[in-house]
Order: C-alpha cells, then structure tokens, then sequence
C-alpha cells in the first residue's frame, strides 16, 4: 500500500520512536519537582524546548507545548485577542486557513467579535495588498497560514507580515504544514504547529509567542508551560516531537528538491493522462511534497474507494464524499472544479516506483468511475434523446437535478447541452451546494456561458448559455 496522504498526518518518523521509547523510561517523572527523577525529566524537556524552538527561530522561552496543533491555534487566537481587547476585537483570517482557524474566528464572532475573511486568488494565495486594506485601527490580531493544508500553495507570509507591522498588528502563522522544510519568513509574532504532520507523535502542538506581544491566557491556567498550556505535560511525547522535527529537517534538505521533481511529474502526467482533469494551486510558489486535482464527472467517493483498491492511500476536498455535503472551503474560495478532487501528499522516502505506479493506475481508475455514471464522452453532440431529466418550458431547456449529489447535475447539463442551439440556454435546477462551483467550472472548461443563478422553488436555478 503506498501512503500518500501526509498532510493528513505522516507515519511515525524512526527518530520519534526511539526518542519515545527512551523517554519512556527517563522522562516520567514530574519536571517540576526538585528531586532526581524530577531533575531528569526537567533536562529532557528543556531539551526538547531548545531543539524545537531552534527549528522554529525563536526563544525557547517563547515556545509552549500545547496537546495539539489545533490546541496551540485556539490558544494562541483567543490568548493574542484577548490580550489586545483594549485595542478592539477585529480579527483578520484568510477564507482558506486550516478549519482549527475558522473555528476559533467563528467562536469569536459568536461572542460579539468581529472578522474579515479576506479572499484569495484561483492559486490559492492571498493579495497582500487586500490583506492589508482588511486591517483597521481596531483590529486586535491577523491570522495566515504559511502553506495551504489542501493545495500546497504557499502564502505571501512575509508582505502580509511587513502589511501587519506597519499597522501594528500581530500575525499569527499557522505552519503545521511547512515547519517540516523550514523556518517560516520572518515577520510573525505567532506560530502554531502539529507533531504529527511532521512525523512526531500525536497529541503534541506548538505554539510560539514573541516576546512583546501582548498575550493573556484564556480559562483557568496553572504554573506549567508559562501559564499558556495547562497540564502534564506529555513528556515523552513532546521528547519525540522535539527531536523528530530536528531529524526530519534534516532530511526535507536532501528531499525537497527530488519530492518537487515527482511532484511535477504528477501534474504534468495527469494533465496529460487524464481528459478533463484540472490540476489545482500555485505551480511555482508551493510545498515541494503536495499535489492536487479535481476530475470532472467523478463522484470523489467512489474515487478514493477505487485508489484505495488499487493501492493507494489519497484524501479529497470533494463534496462528494461521505464526510461532507458541501466542497472543501478551499476549492470553493479558489474557484476551482471541486468534483473528483484527489490530494497527493508525498511521505519523505517515498518510491519513484509508487508514484509511477499511481500515475499509470489514475487513468484507467476515473475513466472506470465516469463510466459507472454515465458521463457523457463527448460534447457538444446532441445527445439522443436529451438527459433523463431535461424538459423544455418557454425559456428553453431545463435540466432537473434536484435531489442528486455531485456529479450527477454537472454530467446531466453535459448530456443536454447538445440539444441547445448555438446561443440559447439551459437552466440546471440543483440543491447540491457543489453545483454552485462546478457548473461555472465546467462553462470554463468547455468553452460555454456560465449567465448566473438565482432561487428556485427549490434549490437554485443555474443558467448556462451555449456558445460552442
């Protein structure tokens, strides 16, 4: 089975298991407490301090071990808000950061607070112009992610930083996704990352706050960690994590040039592999180990169960899948084809041979899925007979699709479109959320009219006129 989903959570890195297993014995003991065994688990965890820290770029006094990397975020956007309360209670997100970056901006919303979604490019990548006319005289803390956790691009951190200095605003960098191939551009004033997306063990988060920036402890603390993490700490836990990172850094050097190599065979192979395939994200400003694409008229179920089958072990941002009704909040922000969405991450080590594999099975694997659809293998040809679902009114062709799930609204407006004469137009009747991104993705692939939606009885009406 070739594992590519590290950006979900990678394998427990060789160093993290022997510098767990040693901590086991070593470090049980409470590091608060003067007495030998104390005195020991005290010299590991300032160890693990120093080493983490020093792969962050920052104090070690100003890095804490939270139990998660969502933990730290939470931490870190509640501690940063409400230690500037005075200055007011706008904050600053990006429309793509991590869900644990939504969460805590809707928590504070909730509670009377105020945010500012800034959007972004079809890359993925905000404007840092934009980011900076989101900042207000009152504006208590901004939040941006280094790279994105679903399409690999990487963010302007540095301009956004330099945007967020000169109005006097801290940043919060959440780098749960690129701590493992390096610091993160200078600039920032918070950082939060996750153990396991670096090959640490579960259940250990980081979270840095510079010295200087105004910080308070939300909900009841104790004499551990600053008073920013209560608890016991998880010592050999945080042991591994610590030098987990060191060693994977270590080795992402060596990698990154030869993980970007493959990951560039995937985007050019898929392109070229596979008919109506849309590869997603930056392609230059980007993690070197992360792919993504989305598959016109491929249930992203179906799709994952297939790979699966065949080996491989993927994520989706799709719709739909079984976990979710609606598009990742990333592809809809970017705009992009949500359907059929397969996201590569690449372990370090990783086999030429597995990637050759998957690229040489991803073919065959979604022409088998479309064909269980019945999508359409050509267009525009006028189809016989129409969809099973078309019907004419005074306003032209209208394709019901209410009631179905994605992709099924998007390949019975392909099985119509050509019955519509060159210039007029087919009204799609959906309630599926994924409707809303896919239909105008398709216009664009195809070369047709996306004209807009607007309410229907049920669901929307989205309207498509037929130029090619």
């Amino acid at each position: 089975m070739a594992y590519f989903d590290v950006a979900s959570s990678a394998p427990l890195h060789p160093v993290a298991r022997q510098a767990l297993q040693a901590a086991l014995d070593e470090g049980w003991a409470d590091p608060a407490r003067l007495y030998r065994e104390g005195r020991r688990a005290r010299l590991l965890l300032d160890a693990a301090r120093e080493a983490a820290a020093e792969a962050v770029g920052c104090r070690p006094d100003e890095l804490t071990f939270t139990p998660s990397g969502t933990h730290a975020v939470h931490s870190g956007v509640a501690g940063a808000l409400a230690g500037r309360r005075r200055v007011g209670g706008h904050l600053v997100v990006s429309e793509v950061e991590h869900s644990s970056v939504l969460h805590a901006a809707a928590a504070h919303e909730a509670a009377g607070g105020a945010v500012a979604r800034v959007p972004v490019e079809r890359s993925g990548a905000v404007d840092p112009e934009a980011y900076g006319r989101a900042l207000r005289a009152d504006t208590a803390l901004a939040c941006l992610q280094s790279a994105n956790h679903e399409v690999g691009t990487e963010q302007p951190v540095a301009a956004v930083a330099e945007a967020c200095r000169e109005a006097g605003v801290p940043l919060l960098v959440d780098a749960a996704q690129s701590l493992a191939w390096g610091r993160v551009e200078a600039g920032w004033s918070l950082l939060a990352a996750s153990a396991h997306k670096w090959g640490g063990p579960a259940g250990v988060g980081l979270l840095a706050v510079r010295k200087g920036v105004r910080f308070a402890a939300v909900g009841p603390a104790d004499e551990r960690e600053a008073g920013r993490s209560a608890g016991f700490p998880n010592l050999p836990a945080v042991v591994a994590a610590a030098a987990s990172l060191r060693a994977v850094r270590e080795e992402a050097a060596a990698e990154a040039a030869r993980l970007r190599g493959l990951v560039e065979r995937i985007r050019a192979r898929v392109a070229e592999s596979v008919p109506d395939a849309e590869v997603v994200g930056d392609p230059e400003r980007r993690l070197p180990h992360l792919v993504t694409f989305s598959c016109l008229y491929v249930d992203g179920e179906a799709l994952l169960h297939e790979l699966d089958r065949a080996g491989f072990s993927v994520s989706s941002g799709s719709s739909c899948t079984s976990s979710t009704l609606t598009p990742s909040h990333v592809l809809r922000a970017m705009g992009v084809l949500s359907e059929g969405n397969v996201r590569v991450s690449l372990p370090l080590g990783v086999a030429e041979a597995d990637v050759e594999r998957f690229l040489r099975a991803l073919p065959g694997v979604v022409a088998g899925v479309r064909e269980r659809l019945g999508a359409p293998a050509h267009e525009p040809a006028a189809a016989a007979g129409g969809g099973g679902g078309a019907a004419r009114d005074g306003g032209g062709l209208v394709v019901d699709a209410l009631g179905k799930r994605c992709p099924v609204p998007v390949i019975e407006l392909a099985k119509v479109i050509g019955d519509v004469p060159v210039g007029g137009t087919v009204r799609v009747l959906a309630d599926d959320t994924a409707a809303r991104l896919d239909i105008p993705a398709w216009c664009a692939m195809r070369g047709q009219e996306y004209v807009g939606e607007e309410p229907a009885d049920q669901g929307a009406a989205f309207t498509v006129r037929r130029l090619v």
